[in-house]
């Protein structure tokens, strides 16, 4: 029988959420929320693939490097994502134990440090634009300017941070392994805040690159190698819309990709939020002709069933 695989991303404010304190409880918490929902689609015949996204979590570790200043070494960034990746998968993997066993169902999960490769690409990497960690004072950034050549920028007039690049990932090292253990029928948690960036060197030699990659990109890319039957994007809306916050908003319950597109081009999908989620579905359902499912987590069952959410499939 052939195997059924779905990938999955959702965001790290999924387990760190907006009013938390963000202490190891309450993302525990979150964690198992979140898996409770997620075995709804193994529920559906599906074997798993979980990338999670890590910007809060990140934010806190940098906020954590700010205080220790002066008393223990610093942390660049690229360090900082994969601890992240590190804590995060430990949690939803000890959560995902839990709810498989609460459930009653025999499954393996299984945790990799993934890092993946990002195009070099020189205006990305020239003219960064991804804001992370702390708010500084005006006096504090232009130090950090100086000390490290980071470039700063004010951010919502409520201070100066500092701004990264987002470069586009071209490779996951190690996506034979998420390969094999999913096709053993391990749920696999892999790529967290998207992977850790490294860059090639003269063809071969990796190093770590001081950037973030955008988790959705990353999960198109995973759902592409392994062969995925469904993409799944969890967001905080139950479905797209068009005209979102306005009179005239439009949920969007099933487009082709060339309507995704069109909506795309005409600026329906704010740059910040939905925009980067539609460019990674279109990937995928234009490389492979599946469908990319977008809702939120707790509507993912009824989404799953074809009552909620928004399916993006590659033509009538």
């Amino acid at each position: 029988m052939a195997i059924k695989k779905a990938v999955i991303a959702f965001g790290g404010n999924a387990i760190l959420q907006e009013g938390d304190r963000g202490t190891v409880r309450e993302q525990l918490r979150h964690c198992s929320e979140t898996c409770e929902a997620l075995l709804d689609i193994i529920g559906k015949g599906y074997e798993l693939v979980i990338i999670h996204g890590n910007g809060p979590q990140v934010g806190n570790m940098l906020l954590r490097v700010e205080g220790a200043r002066g008393r223990a070494p610093e942390l660049p960034l690229d360090v900082c994502v994969a601890a992240t990746q590190g804590t995060m998968g430990f949690m939803l993997e000890i959560e995902m134990r839990n709810r498989l066993k609460a459930r009653g169902l025999v499954k393996d999960v299984t945790t990799l440090m993934t890092q993946v490769v990002v195009d070099p690409d020189r205006e990305r990497f020239e003219h960064p634009t991804k804001p992370v960690g702390p708010f500084y004072d005006k006096e504090r950034a232009e130090e950090l300017r100086q000390e490290k050549s980071w470039d700063i920028v004010e951010d919502s007039h409520r201070g100066f941070r500092r701004v990264v690049p987002s470069p586009r990932p071209i490779e996951i090292l190690g996506v034979e392994t998420v390969r094999s253990l999913i096709n053993q029928g391990h749920i696999v948690i892999a790529a967290g805040g998207g992977g850790v960036p490294v860059l090639r060197r003269n063809g071969e030699h990796l190093t770590g690159a001081e950037a973030v990659i955008d988790k959705d990109y990353t999960a198109a890319l995973m759902a592409r190698e392994v062969g995925a039957e469904l993409f799944i994007i969890l967001t905080r809306v139950e479905s797209v819309a068009v005209g979102f916050g306005t009179a005239q908003e439009k949920p969007l319950r099933r487009i082709t990709a060339a309507e995704a597109r069109d909506y795309l081009a005409q600026g329906e999908f704010p740059p910040g939020s939905m925009a980067p989620k539609i460019s990674a579905a279109l990937e995928f359902v234009e490389a492979t002709g599946h469908e990319v499912l977008i809702t939120a987590a707790e509507t993912l069952r009824p989404a799953m069933d074809g009552l909620t959410g928004t399916r993006i499939v590659k033509g009538d």
